[in-house]
């Protein structure tokens, strides 16, 4: 999230053509799953990207808890043994920022890959050098699909070249090192309460979906932190993989795709949220000037348009170089299959992702709009 926004990349070229509205083709068939294909069902566990990275989310769906704490009305015993000596608590501090930061890169490690330490189980993909330069790919190609623009948000040109502070949030403190001197990274999650006391001109969400367990309360808590006047962006997919001509029907790919549909809902996560962004904004905010410019993204060089076939490539070495990544803590901890059936399973779906003759294509959906300068305002029309 950033209170202003960096001048738009130099467009390199020409857009991926946009759609009039969210396109709704025939839906791939699912093909019959043999019972051995998936033991075990949806796991009890409900875990969960920020800004250019996915940043995550809290599970939304645990029980309430009792807290054990005292009560407003009950006093807060004063540990006599502490002194009032200056250096004293100066260590005490060290020592636990020390501890703090040691907690959010002692980084666990499960099936081979890297996984974020804090909120552990909140994100259920990796953090690791492979994922980093996989990241790297997705902004590219999502800057390319837009035709070479970091948003669509009409912000004030005047603004635009007078940044006063950038703020990006992620839950692993993974970003580079250096950056310029108004951009500042914070390691928090997004779903839990915003405890900043001021406002943002511009809010940009990113590659959020299957990552958030609670959609209408993170779009609202979006709008209720744009300063009146302010702009919020919405940039997101539907991993649901589409054909228009019946070549995706019965592959593997189209039964991994249904996998990790499913893997998602074990875990409580919505991975088809790019066409739903504007249905969100309109019911749980108040802004106005709603846009939406659907896009479709193409999975592999198959499309005639020499642009699309540059991001189609694009497109297919990202999901090649993060399919081990997408899957296996997905499809092991939501689903109950071993490694061991994930990797024979991935080898049959990079074989279709090779395959010229599959015309795969996912949606890819923008929707930006304005907050009002006075609250009441948002009562107007949104059309």
């Amino acid at each position: 999230m950033a209170d202003a926004t960096p001048t738009p990349a130099a467009a390199a070229s020409s857009p991926a053509p946009p759609v009039e509205a969210p396109a709704s083709p025939r839906h791939p068939s699912s093909p019959s799953r043999a019972a051995d294909a998936a033991p075990g069902g949806a796991t009890g566990q409900n875990p969960t990207l920020g800004v250019a990275s996915p940043a995550a989310a809290s599970p939304g769906t645990a029980p309430p808890i009792e807290a054990d704490v005292a009560s407003p009305e009950e006093s807060i015993e004063v540990d006599d043994g502490i002194g009032d000596d200056a250096s004293t608590i100066d260590d005490r501090i060290s020592s636990y920022t020390a501890s703090l930061t040691s907690s959010v890169v002692d980084y666990p490690t499960e099936y081979g890959r890297r996984y974020h330490a804090f909120r552990a189980g909140a994100y259920n993909f990796p953090n690791d050098e492979p994922e980093m330069e996989r990241l790297d790919l997705v902004h590219n190609l999502m800057v390319k699909t837009i035709g070479g623009n970091l948003f669509l948000a009409p912000l004030d040109e005047s603004k635009i070249h007078r940044i006063l502070d950038i703020l990006g949030n992620d839950l692993s403190p993974i970003q580079p090192e250096w950056v310029p001197s108004n951009v500042k990274f914070e390691i928090d999650d997004v779903e839990s309460d915003w405890i900043n006391s001021y406002k943002y001109d511009f809010v940009f969400s990113r590659y959020m979906s299957g990552s958030l367990a609670d959609w209408p309360t993170y779009v609202k808590r979006v709008y209720d932190n744009v300063a009146p006047g302010g702009w919020a962006e919405f940039q997101d997919w539907s991993f649901q993989l589409y054909s228009d001509d019946g070549s995706l029907e019965g592959t593997s790919l189209n039964r991994w795709c249904d996998l990790f549909m499913e893997a998602s809902r074990a875990f409580g996560r919505d991975a088809q949220v790019g066409p739903k962004l504007e249905r969100l904004v309109r019911d749980n905010t108040g802004l106005i000037n709603i846009h939406h410019q659907p896009y479709r993204i193409p999975l592999g060089p198959w499309a005639k348009d020499p642009y699309l076939k540059d991001i189609g490539m694009c497109n297919l070495v990202q999901v090649l170089d993060g399919l081990e990544g997408f899957s296996m803590k997905l499809l092991c901890g939501g689903l109950g299959w071993t490694a061991e059936e994930v990797i024979v399973l991935l080898a049959g779906v990079r074989k279709d992702l090779k395959s010229e003759s599959i015309h795969a294509w996912y949606h890819f959906n923008v929707v930006y709009g304005q907050k009002p300068l006075k609250e009441e305002e948002g009562e107007e029309s949104n059309a």
